[in-house]
């Protein structure tokens, strides 16, 4: 028996010289191009999406258009943009069993064209996991992996051809030559943002660095003056890091400030900011925290970091902290509130360090 034939293809494009394309409503498509490639070429990730959801189909003639961006870490799409009238998956996880065509789409890095959804053959899409199937006027599509140099960065989604069935090989050549040009603006943002996450990040801990600190503090100062509130200061400081550093070396201090760092960031929450504020201290920002609930997060500190030692070239290294914390209001200047949680580390220091100090308006200057 003659096995059936897929009506799922996955195409490798040559696209024809632009000069050779056909004209569309009497102006060249290279007219129609330039513009496009213009504004496609940006940092703006809502302007991309735009184009992709609104300009793009028109240009191609389909009435719905889906933008998705690739998650690679996680490996999860995300809807970034759509102009269906409908709902449809806001996530798209690349680890599914029976892989969808748009992931099939990643995986080949290729175009994929499907001319008829109800009978192709591979892979099999049922009924039950199509459950936008009715919003659609025709059963074709063209799914675009969006490539930057060798990496997909999201997907290009265009269904319900206008004018015909089919989409000719035009269509495919231009989509083709959109998505690389998507494919590179979002690849240059996605290299953009982790550039400016990288810049705010200390490269040892991961901890947020000494401007990005400022940046929050500043921040949630301007929250709690807008919504009322005070925020609590947390400052923290090795103890012993320069006899650690002379009889262990400095790889072993910096082993142990890392370790040192996950501890103090496993006692806070994900709304809090721990920052490596110098070379062995720490500040960590507690929105909208009393100072009761700030001093039970500093002695729990204080805690997990003394309770075991680090393990460095086989040897144990005992770890401890100092810590000094206040409660401020929110028209105190960024300044004062750490030079005020500081004297109160001093004041931990000058009690025999591993302890934590409250600072007292009527004794702090």
């Amino acid at each position: 028996m003659p096995q059936q034939k897929s009506n799922l293809q996955a195409i490798p494009i040559t696209p024809k010289p632009i000069n050779q394309l056909e004209s569309k409503d009497g102006i060249s498509v290279l007219e129609h191009i330039t513009p496009l490639a213009h504004h496609i070429n940006c940092l703006d990730i809502d302007r991309i999406a735009g184009i992709c959801t609104s300009e793009i189909p028109d240009f191609i003639g389909v009435r719905f258009a889906s933008f998705y961006v690739l998650d690679d870490t996680n490996n999860i799409l995300h809807l970034q943009a759509h102009n269906h009238p409908y709902l449809i998956n806001k996530i798209v996880s690349l680890n599914q069993s029976h892989p969808t065509p748009m992931i099939m789409a990643v995986q080949s890095k290729e175009i994929i064209q499907v001319g008829d959804i109800d009978s192709h053959a591979r892979p099999i899409i049922k009924k039950s996991q199509r459950a936008f199937s009715k919003n659609y006027r025709t059963k074709n599509c063209l799914i675009a992996p969006l490539n930057c140099q060798d990496n997909v960065v999201g997907v290009l989604n265009l269904a319900d051809k206008i004018d015909d069935d089919v989409f000719s090989r035009q269509d495919i050549a231009l989509v083709e030559l959109f998505s690389q040009l998507i494919g590179a603006s979002v690849g240059n943002v996605k290299m953009f943002e982790k550039m400016q996450h990288q810049a705010t990040i200390d490269g040892l801990t991961g901890l947020s660095n000494h401007r990005r600190f400022y940046e929050v503090l500043e921040k949630e100062l301007w929250r709690s003056r807008r919504y009322g509130g005070q925020i609590s200061l947390i400052m923290i400081d090795i103890d012993n890091l320069k006899t650690i550093n002379d009889n262990y070396g400095h790889r072993a201090g910096d082993a142990v400030i890392r370790e040192i760092s996950r501890r103090v960031k496993g006692c806070i929450r994900q709304i809090d900011c721990a920052a490596r504020y110098g070379g062995d201290e720490f500040a960590v920002i507690l929105p909208n925290t009393t100072l009761d609930e700030a001093a039970i997060v500093a002695s729990r500190m204080v805690e997990e970091v003394s309770k075991t030692p680090v393990v460095c070239n086989q040897r144990e290294i005992g770890l401890s902290i100092s810590v000094g914390l206040g409660r401020y209001d929110a028209n105190i200047s960024p300044e004062d509130i750490t030079s005020r949680s500081d004297y109160a580390l001093y004041c931990a220091k000058q009690a025999g360090k591993n302890t934590v100090k409250i600072y007292e308006p009527n004794r702090g200057s």
